[in-house]
């Protein structure tokens, strides 16, 4: 009879050994997910009012995302264009005239979810007493916090405000960029947005805009959805009457692809 071969059963539970231990640590590993090249969001929605007061609204959003390996970049345009007219009134009017543009690319970090980044902005509303409000900055995006149905992410860093009043006056100031965003899944077809973010000034005698918007939306099939969203800007300081605060509440429909 052959004497056994000890390291043939030494070798054993040292195998079984390690794969025991590794099994948890590919258990545990989130993957990641797939790098998008490009994709892209547009929303639109129409609103209509008779009675009393006769007015119609469009609201239109459209966002492009980049995603590669050590870069992603993200492009917005949101649109809003209403006209109105009251009881007795023959002439139909515009009453809100928005645009808003803004661009952000970043550079993808060694942690996950970290990057530093470059932002610009431009606003222009024909009813606040500025031509444009333009914006640029830089900083930091990380995440604060995820798990399976949530996430937290920011972005902060100091930046720069350049504004023109429909009188041609001009002002420059030191601003602090902050942007908070969170995603909560309710369901497989339902999500709930909220994002928060503020142009701080850096002087006291200079213009703050902070802006809020709450959305849920629910998918309808895989490239439709339709969103329900409430948003917000403050502008600290202001021209003339023109009020402090807007204030927009939206349905529209969402196309992705």
């Amino acid at each position: 009879m052959k004497p056994s071969n000890p390291v043939h059963y030494t070798f054993k539970p040292i195998l079984v050994t390690a794969l025991i231990c590794a099994a948890p640590i590919a258990l545990a590993e989130k993957p990641k997910p797939a790098l998008e090249p490009l994709s892209a969001e547009l929303e639109l929605g129409v609103i209509a009012i008779t009675g009393n007061t006769e007015s119609s609204a469009l609201k239109g959003k459209a966002t492009i995302k980049q995603d590669f390996k050590e870069w992603k970049s993200k492009y917005q345009l949101d649109a809003l264009y209403k006209r109105g007219r009251n009881e007795g009134e023959t002439e139909t009017n515009t009453t809100a005239q928005k645009i808003f543009l803004s661009a952000q690319s970043d550079y993808k970090l060694s942690g996950d979810n970290s990057s530093v980044f470059v932002y610009g902005s431009y606003t222009g509303d024909r009813f606040s007493g500025y031509e444009y409000q333009n914006t640029v900055s830089v900083g930091y995006s990380g995440r604060l916090y995820e798990d399976e149905e949530s996430s937290l992410d920011y972005s902060a860093g100091p930046g720069y405000s350049f504004t023109k009043t429909d009188e041609g006056e001009e002002d420059e100031s030191a601003i602090a960029h902050i942007e908070l965003q969170y995603e909560y899944i309710i369901s497989p077809s339902a999500t709930f947005h909220q994002l928060v973010s503020t142009e701080a000034a850096l002087q006291a005698d200079k213009n703050t805009r902070s802006k809020a918007e709450t959305s849920v939306s629910v998918k309808l099939r895989d490239d439709l959805s339709m969103k329900a969203a409430y948003s917000v800007t403050h502008n600290s300081q202001v021209l003339d009457t023109k009020e402090k605060t807007d204030a927009t509440t939206s349905v529209i429909f969402a196309y992705t692809f």
